[in-house]
């Protein structure tokens, strides 16, 4: 394995490791990506961010069983190029216990 790839997994494992010990960093880590599900050029920061969460929370084989969903249809809607349902992404958030919440952007149509 070259160095750099070395690098690179130390990275992902210590980023999971983290999340996984800071529930609030995880919860803030998500917050932030899930802004970029707004932009379609950034939308694939957003679905890494939730699977890195997602890996943090039990893996993508457990957090798909108990979302009721195949590891593989996981892994797809959270690809970079993925597109996952409203109710997908409600159950993959219930199985790593957090849930969609609703904040104001700042401006609203009267």
């Amino acid at each position: 394995m070259s160095r750099k790839l070395q690098a690179m997994v130390m990275h992902r494992e210590r980023e999971v490791a983290e999340l996984r010990a800071d529930r609030e960093l995880a919860i803030e880590y998500l917050r932030v990506a899930m802004e970029s599900l707004d932009d379609p050029d950034d939308r694939a920061a957003g679905l890494l961010a939730l699977r890195t969460v997602v890996e943090a929370y039990g893996g993508l084989a457990a957090v798909a069983a108990q979302a009721g969903i195949s590891r593989e249809a996981l892994y797809r809607a959270l690809s970079p190029r993925g597109n996952p349902t409203l109710k997908t992404l409600l159950a993959v958030l219930k199985a790593v216990g957090m849930r969609l919440s609703i904040e104001p952007q700042g401006h609203a149509l009267a």
